[in-house]
């Protein structure tokens, strides 16, 4: 049996694991974002995606996943817009349809 250097000792870089979350909740907060979870998804998602950047860009080139948390940083943002757009849409629509069927 002989013995193979650094077969174990080398290791890719691992994605952040808040790079992933953020990702996820970007993606949920857009896709559900006439549900207004944007609006509590999308903070959480670029909040998520500004702490994994800052974590990534301290590490030393050892964790990696800066692709995902700006995506998701950016998904989160564009969620809330969307969830708030959405929210005040709906409000006029109902108030206005509800002022031109009572006459």
């Amino acid at each position: 049996m002989g013995y193979v250097p650094g077969a174990t000792s080398y290791a890719g870089r691992r994605t952040d694991g808040l790079a992933i979350a953020s990702l996820i909740c970007g993606i949920v907060g857009i896709v559900c974002f006439f549900l207004c979870l944007g609006v509590i998804l999308g903070p959480a998602a670029a909040i998520m995606g500004f702490i994994s950047r800052q974590r990534i860009a301290s590490s030393g080139s050892t964790l990696g996943g800066g692709g995902l948390a700006l995506a998701g940083l950016i998904l989160g943002i564009v969620g809330f817009v969307a969830s708030v757009i959405w929210f005040f849409a709906y409000i006029f629509i109902v108030s206005h349809n509800a002022s031109t069927s009572t006459g």
